[in-house]
Parts: C-alpha cells; sequence; structure tokens
C-alpha cells in the first residue's frame, strides 16, 4: 500500500480546505483550525477515515461487489480514468448520467444500442449503410461516448460508488442514497459529510490530492480483487468427493476430509 505518512499528504496539499466563510458547520468534526482565513483539514482524521474506507472497499471488492468510481470535475477526470482502467473497473469522468442508478434498465438499454453501433463500425456494415444514414449515426456515437466512456461494459447497477467532492457530485449521491447504496467520497470543508457513508476529508480541488487518496483506495480495490481470485482458487482445489459426497469423508463431527478407516478382519481371503 501507498505510504500514508503526513509528509506525503502535506506535499499534495491535502489539508487545505476552503476559505473560513465557505466552510460547512457539519465539516466540523473533521476541522483542525482556521488559518489566515483558510479551513485547515485534520490530516489525522483525513488518515484514519482514508483507511477506514480502503478496508470497506478491499472486502466489498472481495464478496464480488461492482464499484464505479465517479469524478467528473476537471482536476479529477484524468486521474479517475487512471486509477479505474488500472484495477479494470468502470468510471464516470466526463458527466453523471441523470438516472444512471435509479433509471438503470433505461441506460442498459441504450449501452446496448451503443455496443451495436459500434460492431456495426467494427464489421464494415455501417459503411454499407447510405451516406446520411451513417452520418446520423457517427454523429450519435461520438455523443454516446463522451456518455458512456467508462460504463460501455457496465451490465449491472454497481454496489459500491467512489466519488470525488461530494459537492459537485450531489445527484449521484441522492441516487445512491435513494437506492441505499454506500457512497465512499473526497468531502471538502465546504461539503456536509453526514451524506456521505465513508468521506475522507480531504481537499478535492488539488489534482495531486485527489490522485494520492484515490491511488490509496485502487490499492485497495486491487486487494480486494486477488483476495477473490485467491479465494476462488482455493474452492476449485477441494476434491470434487467433499462437495457432493460428505457422507463417505470423514466424520461430520470433526470436519475432517479424510477417507474413514476400514478394517480387514471381515474382508474375505485369498487363496
Amino acid at each position: 500500500m501507498i505510504e500514508l505518512d503526513y509528509a506525503n499528504m502535506i506535499e499534495a496539499g491535502v489539508h487545505f480546505g476552503h476559505q473560513r466563510k465557505r466552510w460547512n458547520p457539519k465539516f466540523r468534526t473533521y476541522l483542525y483550525k482556521h488559518l489566515h482565513g483558510i479551513s485547515i483539514i485534520d490530516l489525522e482524521r483525513t488518515r484514519a477515515c482514508l483507511e477506514t474506507a480502503a478496508k470497506f472497499l478491499t472486502e466489498c471488492v472481495k464478496r464480488g461487489a461492482h464499484i464505479l468510481f465517479v469524478g467528473t470535475k476537471q482536476q479529477a477526470q484524468e486521474v479517475v480514468r487512471e486509477v479505474a482502467q488500472s484495477v479494470e473497473v468502470p468510471f464516470c469522468a466526463n458527466r453523471w448520467l441523470g438516472g444512471c442508478l435509479t433509471n438503470f434498465e433505461t441506460i442498459k438499454t441504450s449501452l446496448a444500442k451503443y455496443q451495436r453501433f459500434l460492431y456495426m463500425e467494427e464489421s464494415g456494415e455501417l459503411n454499407k449503410l447510405p451516406k446520411k444514414e451513417g452520418a446520423v449515426i457517427r454523429r450519435e456515437m461520438v455523443r454516446m461516448q463522451r456518455s458512456f466512456e467508462g460504463i460501455r461494459n457496465l451490465n449491472h447497477r454497481p454496489d459500491v460508488l467512489v466519488i470525488v467532492d461530494a459537492r459537485h457530485e450531489a445527484i449521484a449521491i441522492r441516487e445512491a442514497k435513494r437506492l441505499q447504496i454506500p457512497v465512499v467520497g473526497i468531502v471538502d470543508t465546504n461539503s456536509d459529510p453526514t451524506l456521505i457513508d465513508f468521506p475522507i476529508p480531504a481537499n478535492d480541488d488539488s489534482a495531486k490530492s485527489i490522485r494520492l487518496i484515490l491511488e490509496y483506495l485502487q490499492e485497495a480495490v486491487a486487494q480486494g480483487i486477488e483476495l477473490r481470485k485467491l479465494e476462488r482458487m482455493s474452492r476449485k482445489d477441494i476434491p470434487v468427493d467433499v462437495a457432493t459426497h460428505t457422507k463417505s469423508w470423514g466424520r461430520k463431527d470433526t470436519g475432517k476430509a479424510f477417507p474413514k478407516e476400514t478394517s480387514n478382519e471381515n474382508e474375505p481371503t485369498q487363496g
């Protein structure tokens, strides 16, 4: 895991909040102090919250949960792309599609349409259409690419959201709350941390700060993926007889997977 020392966090500017006049009183729990008109975030709380969020993500991914990274503000877009692609999970970096969670079936229909257009383009079928019709489809594909980048292969409603900037992604958070989907999110001093299940108090306007936190969460997701793979491999190594013929294996009260010992006294002798 990335070393979460205070020097790295200070260098990345994680502790810098917004101007004091913009701070949210509900953020008081995570505030260190106001200094020269700037709200300073308590890095001890940031570190503790980040470790808690990382453990939660690792456990969720280990159980097979689907994670969706969301960061549509300019400072977060490129980082979100890199982090999500590195662990092969869906992401939303351009803009949040209203109803992406609450109206997921409609989104799936649009995704299927986009997939069909992509297949037509790859197979050359699109070039066989009349010029005007093909141009209309290509324009629509450009729009879809912007909307569906990162969620092109999203077949299931996500089980957990990881967001950057609670204020900027307010619509996504409301949809998640409505469906009781847990949210892990970076929360700055101008935001309400009570809206997030696993808030991470930090500077959400600095690309360095966002990268430090998301890369830490990325490693947590990667660890969960590895644990899930190991668990699947261990299940494959269990003998078939253990799963399907447990009566012929070991005593039930001990759970030992060894064959019962049999005596040779009653066996017929050959001769």
